[in-house]
């Protein structure tokens, strides 16, 4: 009950400061092409349930004729201001609305399409999906450079499977078992630096991790000092 208060005091008091600021990035995205600025990604909520996440619109509008779910850094879908849009984060500020509804938490598990995401889930992976799906996550934090990790992939999607899928899943799982509200407020924190100090966020957390018992080679991974290797996903060898 406390997290969905806050979670929709918060939204709407950043949905009204932000009102401006989205009024004249929609503007801006119609008067590229015309077509609506608002996106609704169909994505797997909590009970495995659809619903529709909103996004400002940073693809061309046949972009999903075009292409896989996931993207990368030359991807030619996406458009000039989506690039900006995507560094800064602002494509997701829609999202506030699907925490007014009900759909998704301010910080919770990234919400994964259904077909190559979740229709892939092992049964273990299938907890995250006991939770609302969140705006920002520690994973958000981790992996927010994915489309320079899958850029030149001549798969993508296979890439994303093979080398950020089981390590966000392992956070997700691990924050569904140590969540807090501090920790909410911690993670939003670091979300924040993150985009203006992406090192000094993975430091924060690293700190979070530790406290919260991960084991090594998750917390070495959330560095983000090396290659990301090759992993399974929780749960495949059950």
């Amino acid at each position: 009950m406390a997290k969905r208060l806050s979670d929709i005091l918060l939204a709407a008091a950043s949905l009204l400061l932000a009102a401006p600021l989205l009024a004249v990035l929609a503007l801006l995205i119609w008067a590229f092409d015309g077509r609506s600025p608002l996106y609704q990604a169909v994505r797997v909520g909590r009970g495995n349930r659809d619903f529709r996440m909103l996004k400002l619109r940073t693809m061309t509008a046949d972009a999903e004729l075009l292409g896989g779910t996931s993207t990368t850094l030359s991807d030619q879908r996406i458009t000039p201001l989506g690039h900006m849009l995507r560094r800064w984060k602002l494509d997701e500020l829609p999202q506030l609305v699907n925490v007014l509804r009900g759909d998704m938490s301010i910080v919770g598990p990234r919400p994964n399409t259904r077909r190559g995401g979740v229709d892939h889930y092992t049964a273990e992976e299938m907890r995250l999906l006991t939770l609302r799906p969140g705006i920002t996550d520690i994973a958000s934090i981790t992996f927010s450079d994915e489309a320079d990790i899958l850029h030149g992939s001549a798969d993508p999607d296979a890439l994303y499977n093979a080398v950020i899928r089981p390590w966000k899943s392992r956070l997700g799982l691990l924050y569904i078992d140590r969540r807090s509200l501090g920790a909410d407020l911690y993670i939003l924190w670091l979300t924040i630096v993150a985009i203006v100090a992406k090192r000094a966020a993975l430091q924060g957390v690293g700190v979070l991790l530790e406290r919260w018992g991960a084991d090594q080679e998750l917390r070495r991974i959330c560095l983000r000092t090396s290659e990301l290797p090759h992993a399974d996903p929780p749960g495949l060898a059950a």
